[in-house]
């Protein structure tokens, strides 16, 4: 618990004090915190993972609230699943993976230049009237649709 709120949460918050510290007399500056989907959606065994995911997620709203009048935006880019190095063996067990892909309305994980554009975005000129936001990047597992589809045992019929 203590490991991951300190790595994820409090890590955030102590480098967005620190580059808010240059910013803020230059009146300028974009912060962009890596939150997670598990900061909107529960998942069983990641709990202090999700819930420093989630703090990071309230964090990005009241530091761009705090920081806004300085003309600093805060935001937060959040990826759905995507493979790591942290969880590397879970993408080896190809049972898991169908499970996952099958709870993902675009059927299939993340891969990293998933990430680019929306990075991209938050950092622009063109987003200076974006911020105190988390930008799922997350192929819709979030809507949480297809989860439950998936577990109810008829499907409905497809609404086209």
């Amino acid at each position: 618990w203590n490991l991951i709120l300190d790595t994820n949460l409090r890590g955030s918050f102590f480098v967005a004090q620190a580059v808010a510290r240059l910013m803020i007399p230059r009146r300028y500056g974009r912060i962009i915190n890596i939150g997670s989907v598990t900061s909107v959606a529960g998942y069983a065994g990641l709990g202090p993972y999700g819930a420093s995911r989630g703090g990071i997620r309230q964090l990005t709203m009241s530091l761009a609230d705090d920081w806004g009048k300085h003309g600093i935006t805060v935001n937060c880019l959040a990826p759905g699943w995507f493979r790591t190095e942290q969880n590397k063996i879970l993408y080896e067990n190809k049972e898991w993976v169908e499970y996952l892909c099958d709870r993902i309305p675009l059927k299939r994980p993340g891969q990293p230049n998933d990430l680019d554009a929306a990075m991209v975005f938050l950092a622009a000129e063109s987003s200076r009237y974006v911020t105190g936001q988390t930008l799922l990047v997350d192929g819709g597992i979030s809507t949480g649709a297809t989860r439950a589809l998936a577990a109810s045992p008829e499907k409905p019929p497809d609404s086209r």
